[in-house]
Parts: structure tokens; C-alpha cells; sequence
């Protein structure tokens, strides 16, 4: 197969249409070989069911994240490892490396950790709808509100101050939009923008080793595996994935989250007469967005996935964003449903070892900005249709115009 479905930024910018060609890819087969070598990628399989995505993720030792996780170009994995920018984070590890790498951090992300933190998420959704009452009832809610909810909260469990919000904010739209010249301005090189995070974080490295504080920033700079400190750029890829990662798809998911409340206003109205069902409807926004739309796994041996032979070295692209509507396992799966049973069964964290550290903390946020937000919305509407992203990775709406009435605060 040769389509550029997988491949073209562009593509990805009309997720209708993509969903529409991926639909038929489906009916066809559970798994595609996609040859692509004369725009110089290597060839790999496409995994388009829930069902086989799961599969793959539970054999973590069949299907490796190592040597690499994200679909680029060979030249630009060339380009990566002769640039000094192949920075290993938990992504990029396997099994007892991964392990230990992930236990630094773990911690921070259970239960009674994250419920430390509710008094600020609170703090932080209340200056949300502050925002929108500053707007006079209109607002791009994914330039003005949503992208900064989730990176104040970064700021915060990092220990950064509210002057770095530019800089993380730039860091992260750079990072995932680096494909869309819409972004950018210019189709920007993924390892340029690297670069620019590396000089940025090696600082704050050198600060927090020279003045810890009680911080997630803090514990990286400092951490050891076995009593050795960790590599610069494992210390530094730790900065990035938490800051850049769990910045982006939080925002992702809160504005895909609006636009179907703004669709569905009798979804709305249910969910302001029963808001019991906002966390259930927070995991049908999650699965609706999947902001993280792929990542690749390599087999380590000769195996089978859905009754296709895969050899040993194979890459296998696992499609979040296509398991995350398969129709065999999500009724109607393109449509909005707050009752709907099973939206929690999304893989738009991942699944088995490297499921995601901070979805837990993502389902907080979530649920506070809507049990906050929903309440209030007396009127909402889109003012214009949004636009989408064009990156292959990790993306979301990239605008949301909004009109809005707000009912007064109690």
C-alpha cells in the first residue's frame, strides 16, 4: 500500500477525511504494509483496530519502543543521530531500563499525590472562567483558554515561574506543530527545535542541582538509577516529554471537549441537569481527541499480528487515533455520546507498561474545568469552524472560535 494517510501533515488536518479513508483501509484489512520508500521511509504496518493495538501493547517484549517511537523520514533519523539531539525519554525504553527510569517519577502521579493538588486545579479553574468573563461572551478557546490551563499546572508541579509560560508555551507548539507551517511560520526541522529545549533545560538542570527545592524539576535534576546520576540527555528528556506532552494533549482534549458541547447542546443540557456524568463524558472527549495519534513498536522476533505474518525487525505503526473509532468495539464511534458505556476503554494514553504516568492527572483537570465550566454555560455556540493541526504525531484543534454567555459566579 502507498497512501500518504500516515505520513502527510496535511492529511492530518482534515481528520474527517482522514477517518473516512482510514474507515475503508479498516473494512479492507485489520493491518496494512505501507510502502513508502520512494519518499524515504522505511516500511511498516499499519495497525488500525482497537483490538490489535492492544494486542501489540501487551507483548512489550515481542514489540519494542526501541529504536523508535515516532514515524519519521530515515533522513531525518539520520539527521537526529549525527545532531546530538536523539534524546532518550520513557518512550524510548524498554522493559527494566524503563522500569527503573519510570520509578523515578511515579509517585508524583498516584492517587493521593494528585489529590494534593485538586485545591490548586480549583485555584486555576476559577481564573479559567475568569478569562472567559474577561472575553465579553467570545473567545478562541484553544488560543486564549485551553492552552493555558494545563501549562499552569505544569508550571506549577515543576516549580517554574509564570515568566516561563511563554517559553514552555512556545517549546511545546513548536515541538508538535513543527510540520504545519502554520504554526511555525515555516515548515521548522524537528532537531532545530530540540536544540532550542536543550540550552533551556541544561539550565534548569544546573539550577535545581545547585538549589533543590521541593519540586518535580528538583527531583529529575537529582534523581540516580543504582546510585548513578542519569545521563544529561535522559535528564533532559525527562523535562521535555512532562512539560511538552502534558501541556499539549490536555489542551487537545478540553478543546475538542468544547467544540462537542458547542455541537451537542442537548448534551450540554443533560450534562448541567446530571453532572454525575462528566467523568464519563471527560473519557469521551479523550477518546474523540487522541491527541497522540500514533506511536511505532519494532518486532524482536518473527510473529503474527491479526493473522499477518511479521518478521523480525519489522516496524509496526500502532494508530491510537484509528483504534480510538473502531466501530467493532465504539458504537456509531465518530459521534459524541456522554452515555456512552465504554468510552473509557480509549487507548489514548497508551496501554500495558508504558500507559501513560500523567493521564491520571489529565482526567483531574478535565473534570475540574468542566464540572466548573458546564454549570455556568448558559449559551454556547462555534463562531467559525476550528482548524486542525497538520502533524503526523501529536496534535489537536489548533483554533476554536466560541460564542458564549455565562451565568454569574455563586
Amino acid at each position: 500500500m502507498t497512501t500518504d494517510v500516515f505520513t502527510n501533515p496535511a492529511r492530518f488536518g482534515d481528520l474527517t477525511g482522514w477517518h473516512r479513508e482510514i474507515d475503508a483501509l479498516r473494512a479492507e484489512a485489520p493491518i496494512h504494509r505501507v510502502d513508502l520508500r520512494d519518499r524515504g521511509y522505511t516500511p511498516f504496518w499499519a495497525v488500525l483496530t482497537h483490538r490489535d493495538v492492544m494486542d501489540v501493547e501487551r507483548r512489550s517484549k515481542v514489540f519494542t519502543n526501541d529504536p523508535q517511537t515516532v514515524l519519521f523520514t530515515d533522513q531525518a533519523n539520520r539527521d537526529r543521530a549525527s545532531s546530538g539531539t536523539n534524546i532518550r525519554t520513557l518512550v524510548n525504553m524498554d522493559g527494566a531500563e524503563h522500569i527503573a527510569h519510570r520509578g523515578l517519577t511515579s509517585d508524583h502521579f498516584k492517587p493521593a499525590t494528585l489529590d494534593r493538588l485538586q485545591p490548586r486545579l480549583d485555584e486555576l479553574s476559577r481564573e479559567l472562567l475568569n478569562r472567559m468573563e474577561a472575553s465579553a461572551g467570545a473567545c478562541d478557546f484553544a488560543r486564549d483558554v485551553s492552552v493555558w490551563f494545563p501549562l499552569a499546572v505544569i508550571l506549577q508541579l515543576f516549580g517554574l515561574a509564570t515568566d516561563d509560560y511563554p517559553t514552555i508555551l512556545n517549546f511545546s507548539q513548536k515541538l508538535f506543530g513543527a510540520e504545519d507551517p502554520d504554526v511555525t511560520g515555516t515548515s521548522t526541522d524537528f532537531n532545530h527545535v530540540v536544540l532550542e529545549m536543550l540550552s533551556y533545560f541544561e539550565a534548569l538542570t544546573a539550577d535545581r542541582r545547585r538549589s533543590p527545592r521541593d519540586d518535580l524539576a528538583s527531583l529529575i535534576a537529582n534523581a540516580d538509577i543504582d546510585g548513578n546520576p542519569l545521563p544529561d540527555l535522559v535528564t533532559i528528556g525527562y523535562y521535555i516529554i512532562f512539560v511538552t506532552a502534558g501541556h499539549d494533549t490536555t489542551s487537545s482534549a478540553m478543546t475538542v471537549g468544547v467544540e462537542a458541547l458547542a455541537r451537542h447542546p442537548d448534551q450540554l443540557a443533560e450534562l448541567q441537569r446530571d453532572p454525575t456524568l462528566i467523568p464519563r463524558a471527560v473519557d469521551e472527549m479523550i477518546r474523540l481527541a487522541t491527541p497522540v495519534r500514533h506511536f511505532l513498536r519494532t518486532a524482536q522476533e518473527d510473529t503474527q499480528i491479526a493473522g499477518v505474518d511479521i518478521a523480525k525487525g519489522d516496524r509496526i505503526y500502532l494508530s491510537y487515533l484509528a483504534a480510538n473509532r473502531d466501530p467493532e468495539l465504539f458504537d456509531r464511534p465518530h459521534e459524541f455520546d456522554i452515555h456512552r458505556a465504554n468510552s473509557d476503554k480509549h487507548v489514548a494514553f497508551g496501554f500495558g507498561p508504558h500507559f501513560c504516568l500523567g493521564a491520571q492527572l489529565a482526567k483531574m483537570e478535565l473534570r475540574t474545568v468542566f464540572s466548573d465550566l458546564v454549570p455556568r454555560l448558559e449559551h454556547l455556540e462555534l463562531a467559525a469552524d476550528p482548524i486542525t493541526t497538520k502533524a503526523t504525531f501529536v496534535g489537536g484543534p489548533r483554533t476554536l472560535p466560541i460564542r458564549y454567555r455565562l451565568t454569574p459566579a455563586k
